[in-house]
């Protein structure tokens, strides 16, 4: 089995316009908009992007892992003791999902194939 790197990171935002005026000026990141609700960036070190949300943000980061097969790592995850908290999906670009390890901490995994 190949390796399970990190891959993208994804924060919360409660204004898309200011948070990429924010990082884009003080680090130079790129923003690519994907819908009113999700834009990504690029020239941090590390791809990532910031989803539009409603809620109070406690935990606003999520660390993404790339893997090719995603139903076969689902199921190593729930034999090692992982679970599953939102089943695979389709997102432009790709396909994911995320579980949560045994301590509770939250993770996705996404691919493009």
């Amino acid at each position: 089995m190949g390796n399970t790197l990190i891959n993208y990171v994804e924060f919360k935002a409660s204004n898309l316009d200011k948070i990429k005026d924010f990082y884009s000026s003080l680090f130079g990141w790129e923003f690519k908009d994907y819908g009113p609700t999700y834009t990504a960036f690029s020239k941090s070190g590390l791809e990532g992007g910031f989803e539009l949300s409603e809620e109070i943000i406690v935990n606003g980061a999520l660390i993404v892992l790339y893997h090719e097969d995603l139903p076969v790592l689902q199921e190593q995850i729930l034999q090692a003791g992982g679970t599953i908290s939102k089943e695979i999906f389709s997102f432009p670009g790709g396909r994911r999902f995320h579980f949560t390890d045994p301590s509770g901490n939250e993770l996705a995994v996404w691919s493009d194939k």
